[in-house]
């Protein structure tokens, strides 16, 4: 399959694509996939929950994650036995060292047993290589937090996983006392089988499931590390070329900058903008810390490190296409971040007394860095609470992740039954404002909860009054008429002749599954949705607003 975008498409409960296995969640719950039950893919990724964290061997804003999928086809006793096979082989495989493997397996608690099956099946598989996989030093048994996947929701397919960790310093041991060291970076985890073999019912009990799936993840960058003889990703091919475009600087930052870059270069292809909320809000954060380690009052750097991602990826041609609007961007905000450390500057001048809540506060709202902050406050001979402004930050980074964690729970998106009526309300909404407004509006994004709908779309100007009373009004019509929603599935060229909305400059698979809605809207789309418009009740706009230029947002609800 190829790679989604990095905006899902049709998975509206988060900001981002952040593992693979997003695209196919309804495949996951049940629904057949168009290209069967053996998939393969190379997925864009973006993940910002640790973002303080960038720069060590572990943790990257943007990566490609190798993801494999059973769909009620093998399971663990092939699953387990294919991965050694594919890490280790020299001939078909990659050709690593299997006694630098180590593994974790699900431990097991009073809602679930230990995975004893995945157990054995690791035993046997290292014994092949003719290693003895003792538990405590090639076998690790983990709670639930750490090897347990889902479910979707409050219900739906879940179970336990086993990761797959190598050894990256090969000298001395990753164990101690009885336990992989995996925080300091010595064992780095390579891949990830998820077993779907529980399903979690209404009533909160675990029932074992006949419908068998196995989703797998394997980070790209990571296996690129390992396969070049490096320790950090920074020091392969993957960002040296982009390194090497950027001003001298130090290490520490400038695998920083690097990093935020490549995201940046990556997030503004799909069709974000810097902005001051969601996903525009995303990308200005990840600018404007690359722009304070780089220092640089001009942008002369922008070009050169545009051009240097773009040769990274020659398979997204995108980059290329778009490169006048990614650099033009990138210099943009770094202008207005400019102006704005100014008038932070200013800010400082005010106070008599720098506290820690207040270094904080001009770090959250004009993105003043505690350096900056503290070599001020010495320069005037003002000591700063570290300790007050760390506490501060780490009361924003846990609402920061407990909000992450709400848009996307485990992965998986909401499939309630109030969310799946937003989500085909949608499709209605969609095509009444390219009916209302012209054919130029497209999706830039959605978010749904079982309270309201929210829609990001493309229009050069905010809504009159009189269109959004229109939208509301043909939106309505369909509904009333009670319109049949049904699914087909096709090429992608037989989709767009029969007129399906979709990004159809994207990549599609051969493949691809199209929702109707009566003859009034066709659309590229992986479900869920309801069987007929007059299940939605009334539709009605109770938001139109900007997002950022050329983007504007509704909110509706259904009563």
């Amino acid at each position: 399959m190829p790679s989604a975008s990095l905006l899902p498409e049709n998975d509206p409960t988060v900001l981002f694509t952040t593992a693979g296995m997003q695209p196919l969640v309804p495949y996951l719950l049940g629904q057949p996939h168009p290209q069967g039950n053996r998939l393969v893919n190379i997925q864009k990724c973006v993940r910002t929950g640790d973002i303080e964290e960038v720069g060590d061997n572990r943790h990257l804003t943007f990566f490609e994650m190798l993801g494999n999928w059973s769909l009620n086809d093998y399971f663990k006793h092939q699953s387990i036995p294919w991965s050694l096979e594919f890490l280790t082989d020299k001939e078909v495989g990659l050709g690593l060292d299997p006694h630098r493997i180590y593994v974790t397996v699900f431990a097991g608690d009073e809602i679930a047993p230990a995975d004893e099956e995945s157990i054995g099946i690791w035993r046997e598989s290292f014994k092949q290589h003719g290693i003895e996989a003792k538990e405590g030093e090639r076998i690790f048994r983990l709670g639930r937090e750490d090897n347990w996947w889902g479910p979707a929701g409050q219900t739906g397919p879940c179970g336990p996983d086993t990761e797959i960790f190598y050894d990256v310093i090969g000298e001395g041991s990753p164990v101690k006392d009885g336990v992989l060291d995996t925080e300091s970076g010595h064992a780095v985890e390579i891949w990830n089988n998820v077993f779907l073999q529980y399903n979690k019912e209404a009533d909160g009990a675990y029932k074992k499931t006949s419908h068998h799936n196995v989703d797998t993840g394997m980070g790209f960058e990571r296996i690129a590390m390992i396969l070049q003889n490096k320790t950090m990703p920074f020091e392969t091919d993957l960002f040296m070329p982009l390194i090497e475009a950027l001003p001298s600087m130090p290490e520490a930052a400038r695998n920083v900058v690097a990093d935020h870059l490549r995201a940046s270069v990556m997030l503004i292809s799909d069709g974000v903008l810097p902005s001051n909320k969601d996903r525009g809000y995303v990308l200005r954060r990840l600018l404007r810390r690359a722009i304070l380690h780089l220092n640089q009052a001009d942008v002369a750097w922008v070009a050169p490190a545009v051009d240097a991602v773009i040769r990274i990826y020659p398979d997204y041609p995108v980059l290329l296409t778009l490169r006048t609007e990614i650099i033009k961007s990138i210099s943009e905000e770094a202008a207005k971040f400019q102006r704005t450390l100014e008038k932070g500057k200013k800010e400082i001048e005010k106070y008599d007394a720098l506290t820690g809540k207040i270094a904080f506060d001009l770090y959250q709202s004009y993105g003043f860095p505690l350096e900056l902050t503290q070599e001020y406050a010495e320069s005037r001979g003002i000591t700063l609470n570290r300790e007050e402004f760390a506490a501060e930050f780490k009361k924003h980074q846990d609402l920061s992740r407990t909000a992450s964690a709400g848009q996307f729970a485990s992965g998986l998106a909401d499939h309630s039954d109030e969310t799946v009526k937003y989500h085909t309300a949608t499709h209605l909404l969609h095509q009444a404002l390219r009916n209302i407004l012209g054919p130029h509006v497209q999706q830039k994004g959605s978010n749904l909860n079982p309270e309201r709908l929210r829609f990001d779309f493309t229009h050069p100007e905010k809504m009159t009054p009189e269109e959004i009373a229109a939208v509301e009004v043909e939106v309505n019509g369909q509904i009333k008429a009670d319109l049949p929603v049904s699914v087909d599935t096709m090429s992608p060229d037989e989709a767009k002749t029969e007129g399906a909305i979709g990004l159809f400059g994207h990549k599609y698979g051969d493949s691809v599954t199209v929702y109707s809605i009566g003859t009034y809207s066709k659309e590229i789309c992986t479900g869920p949705h309801i069987r007929h418009t007059a299940e939605l009740g009334h539709f009605k706009i109770v938001k139109e607003e900007a997002v950022s230029a050329g983007v504007r947002r509704i909110k509706a609800i259904l009563t």
